[in-house]
């Protein structure tokens, strides 16, 4: 089974595997064009936070969110895989279902 993470790291793409070490670009993991989208437009607003230093929490709990939102869809698009989500903001992994 493969295993991915979904977060904001700076520098990232959003989409990390944590076994190889590395993050992969989504447009190759085979997600759907929505989603990858989704998921450029989520890392762009992300790295904002961080440069702001993650100081507006209600941001920081909407960016969690659609990020919690985006591992949901990755999981639904490839359910052969464990997806989990981290939070950049939090510095913790954040459970869904």
């Amino acid at each position: 089974m493969r295993y991915l993470i979904v977060d904001g790291m700076l520098s990232g793409t959003g989409i990390r595997d944590p076994l190889i070490g590395k993050y992969l670009d989504p447009n190759e993991v085979g997600f759907s064009s929505e989603l990858v989208r989704r998921i450029e437009k989520w890392v762009i607003e992300y790295e904002t936070a961080h440069y702001c230093q993650f100081n507006d929490e209600a941001e920081n709990q909407r960016l969690d969110q659609e990020g919690i939102e985006i591992a949901r869809q990755a999981q639904s698009q490839l359910p052969e895989m464990k997806i989990e989500y981290f939070s950049n903001a939090q510095m913790k992994k954040i459970g869904f279902k």
